[in-house]
């Protein structure tokens, strides 16, 4: 293999492909990155077994070849050298020289051959979405996915593709976060449940003005655009039915300025208990009063205007997934909706134009009085 490539297309290359690849692993060839020449240049590829990404990137081939080389070192080096044309060739199967000025460096690498082959994924009739909607989807609701392993089904987000919507849920048993947006890509009712990891490569890598073309294997899905490729492997199991939680005949209903209750639970909170973050609301006509009591720490109180229709209403939550949910609320006001202390509260952005729909819900905490 014989390459010149400029150093920023490289280290673009790099650092898109680098994320997949783990700090840790017991089988070396995954700390490589696999670099192969293409008709249109050089394709980078790194995989941790879960997730596969690949990335093709110009250059300038003068001799074909491929070879898989530590993916930390390279980029480290890459990352050093000056705005330079950067040579690329291998001799055997196992070293690599890069040159660059006079910069001229030696790495060994292993055989192509021991690189773990993609997922078999075939494209053939592909779903077609634009990147910029599945990115919204993402960044709306993945932040909701559990961390805890003891249900490994709610460690993803599920992705439903109906024949007029698409819509991404993700929950932890305590917070939801649904988003749903008008499409019109398939006839068949098609359920994914996606490591939240491979969406965030798919967030990161494609631009949104691309369109993606996704298709799914045995238990893989795979995503990608004229350049660049994600394969994940899916989680496996049915997910839990996310609408009998969501409630139906919430009737008291607040509207308040999102960044107003922000910045009054961050400030309450900061002497909420470090075990349950609960904080008190108590929303009445015109005024929402949060207080904080904390055996072994002390106490706060404060208030902002809202907008507040129904029954007087006194109930827990933890600070913490309200700010977090908050966070991706895209409207300057947000609407609550309850029933009672120990049912479930919903949030949902407040006068939003946009075709989609985005709820949240909350389960809240028992106040100790």
């Amino acid at each position: 293999m014989k390459v010149t490539i400029s150093r920023e297309k490289l280290l673009e290359g790099l650092t898109a492909v680098g994320a997949t690849i783990p700090a840790k692993t017991t089988l070396p060839v995954l700390s490589n990155l696999m670099v192969e020449t293409t008709e249109r240049g050089l394709r980078l590829s790194g995989t941790d077994l879960d997730i596969a990404v690949s990335m093709e990137i110009a250059a300038e081939v003068d001799a074909p070849g491929a070879i898989t080389i530590p993916a930390k070192k390279l980029s480290e080096i890459v990352r050093e050298l000056p705005p330079a044309p950067i040579k690329l060739a291998t001799s055997g199967e196992q070293r690599i020289t890069l040159e660059s000025g006079r910069s001229r460096f030696k790495l060994l690498g292993l055989p192509k051959d021991e690189f773990p082959a993609f997922p078999a994924v075939k494209f053939t009739n592909p779903w077609k979405i634009r990147s910029s909607e599945v990115q919204k989807l993402i960044a709306h609701a993945s932040f909701a996915v559990s961390v805890e392993e003891s249900r490994p089904i709610l460690n993803g987000v599920l992705w439903e593709l109906r024949k007029d919507v698409m819509r991404m849920v993700a929950t932890n048993g305590h917070r939801l976060a649904k988003m749903e947006t008008p499409w019109s890509g398939t006839s068949e009712a098609t359920d994914f449940i996606v490591p939240p990891k491979a969406l965030e490569q798919v967030r990161r890598l494609f631009p949104a003005d691309e369109d993606l073309e996704i298709a799914q294997g045995a238990n893989h899905l795979g995503f990608r655009s004229p350049f660049t490729a994600v394969y994940t492997r899916l989680i496996e199991g049915p997910y839990p039915n996310y609408e009998q939680v969501i409630p139906k005949d919430n009737d008291r209903v607040a509207i308040a300025d999102k960044a107003a209750l922000t910045a009054a639970l961050r400030r309450t909170s900061i002497v909420a208990s470090d075990q349950t973050h609960r904080i008190r609301l108590a929303f009445n006509t015109g005024m929402l009063k949060f207080s904080v009591q904390t055996a072994d720490v002390g106490e706060a109180q404060d208030e902002i205007p809202v907008r507040y229709t129904g029954d007087a209403l006194e109930i827990g939550f933890n600070a913490n997934y309200l700010l977090e949910i908050l966070r991706y609320i895209p409207t300057d006001e947000v609407k609550l909706t309850f029933k009672a202390p120990e049912r479930a509260a919903t949030l949902e952005p407040e006068g939003w134009s946009d075709p989609a729909k985005y709820l949240c819900l909350v389960m809240p905490l028992r106040l100790v009085d």
